[in-house]
């Protein structure tokens, strides 16, 4: 199967972002936590599988969401290159994230994809519930998404969600998965520029 870029887009926090990375940078950074790795995130409630209290848990988020956070926010391994490459045959790329609002993580787009401000569309939905919408109204059939509980929904409504591999999706499921962005990149049909 080979995905037209017209009918792709993507999540950020766990697909671009290395947001849960940023997480344990502030914890250990800000709040002097230490102890817990990547893997023990095995779920996307966190204080369902960590050790911690949830006003420590909402306050992290919190920074993480304004934007309020001293350590950096890495791009996941081998995205921005897909991307810009994507961005070049391809606009504008649409990234569709639950965060209440795009403030932050939209300049942050702007430095790791260095494209042209057309070339990137952000939409924040506030919830995970409300992407279906949007990836339906923009015309949007495939969803690179890592939390499993949107991936449901998005099926529900006739879009094709690809799983971004992450130690908090590894329960079963029927969609299709990438490990990486270099699979995520053998996916996506490169012939196929805007029409």
């Amino acid at each position: 199967m080979r995905i037209p870029p017209a009918s792709l887009a993507f999540d950020i926090d766990g697909v671009l972002a290395d947001t849960m990375t940023l997480f344990l940078d502030i914890a250990r950074e800000e709040f002097k936590i230490s102890g817990i790795r990547y893997e023990n995130i095995t779920c996307y409630r966190l204080e369902d599988c960590l050790e911690l209290d949830k006003t420590i848990i909402d306050a992290i988020v919190g920074k993480i969401i304004d934007g309020n956070y001293r350590v950096d926010l890495r791009p996941i391994d081998g995205a921005p290159e897909v991307l810009r490459r994507l961005g070049r045959l391809h606009r504008p790329l649409l990234f569709v994230t639950a965060r209440p609002y795009g403030g932050p993580i939209q300049g942050w787009l702007q430095r790791v994809l260095p494209l042209n401000a057309d070339a990137i569309d952000l939409v924040a939905t506030g919830s995970f519930d409300d992407k279906a919408a949007v990836l339906i109204d923009r015309n949007i059939s495939y969803f690179v998404e890592d939390r499993l509980e949107t991936c449901f929904a998005l099926h529900d409504s006739g879009i094709t969600p690809i799983v971004f591999r992450q130690p908090w999706n590894r329960k079963p499921h029927p969609f299709m998965e990438v490990e990486n962005w270099n699979d995520l990149e053998l996916l996506i049909d490169f012939s196929r520029g805007n029409p």
